[in-house]
C-alpha cells in the first residue's frame, strides 16, 4: 500500500479490478432476490439512491428497469464511465460517498452492497446518519456490513496485480450503528462469501 490513504487505494483498485469484478453482462445472480423484495417495498416510482454502484451493473440496472430513478455514487471512476454507458437511464456521480451531498428526504430508499467495508471506521456512523437524512421518514436502507471485525488488505485482489483495503467491524456493532442513526433494524441475515461472509441488513428510518 506504500503510503497511500487506504481510500486511494481502494479507488485504484477498482479501477484496476472492474472489468475482473463484474462483466457488462452480468445477470442479477444473488442480488436478485434483493432487487425484488426492495422493489415491492418502494413507490411504483422510486427515488433510490446506490451508494458505491460499481458499474451499475446488477443493483442500478435492475431497479431503473423497473421504472424507479436511479442515483448511483462511486469513487472509482472506470466503475463510473461503465455505469453510465451500462445503465443511461440512471444518474451516475463520481464521489466519495461520505463526501456526496443530497438534500434531506430525498430517497424512498438507499443500497449500500459492499461499500461500507472498504471506509475506515471512524467514517461509517456519521455516514448512517448522513444516509437517514437524505431517506424520507419509513425509507429503507439495504446495506451490507461486516460478519466479524477485520481490517486489512490483499495483494494481486482477482488477479489484478492491484491492492483491496478492507475495514470493518462485528455485524453487532453495525446492528448498533444503524439503530442510533435512527433506523429501525427489520432483519438481517449472513451472506456467505469464501471462508467467511457478511451480514445483510434491511432498516427503515423512523
Amino acid at each position: 500500500m506504500d503510503d497511500l490513504h487506504p481510500k486511494e487505494v481502494v479507488r485504484r483498485g477498482y479501477d484496476a479490478v472492474s472489468y475482473h469484478y463484474r462483466r457488462d453482462d452480468a445477470d442479477d445472480g444473488q442480488y436478485a432476490p434483493w432487487i425484488a423484495r426492495l422493489s415491492s417495498c418502494v413507490p411504483a416510482r422510486a427515488d433510490i439512491l446506490d451508494l458505491g454502484c460499481g458499474c451499475g451493473v446488477p443493483v442500478a440496472r435492475s431497479l431503473a428497469r423497473a421504472g424507479h430513478a436511479v442515483t448511483g455514487v462511486d469513487f472509482s471512476a472506470v466503475q463510473v464511465r461503465r455505469a453510465r454507458n451500462l445503465v443511461p437511464e440512471a444518474t451516475f456521480i463520481q464521489a466519495d460517498a461520505t463526501g456526496a451531498a443530497f438534500p434531506a428526504a430525498s430517497f424512498d430508499a438507499i443500497v449500500c452492497l459492499y461499500m461500507f467495508i472498504h471506509l475506515p471506521l471512524d467514517e461509517q456512523p456519521p455516514l448512517f446518519a448522513r444516509i437517514a437524512i437524505w431517506l424520507r421518514p419509513g425509507g429503507w436502507l439495504l446495506v451490507t456490513t461486516g460478519h466479524g471485525a477485520w481490517t486489512g488488505s490483499e495483494p494481486d485482489w482477482l488477479g489484478s496485480g492491484a491492492t483491496m483495503w478492507w475495514s470493518h467491524v462485528d455485524s453487532a456493532t453495525y446492528r448498533a450503528w444503524i439503530s442510533t442513526a435512527g433506523f429501525g433494524v427489520v432483519s438481517d441475515e449472513f451472506v456467505p462469501e469464501g471462508a467467511g461472509g457478511h451480514t445483510l441488513f434491511w432498516a427503515k428510518r423512523r
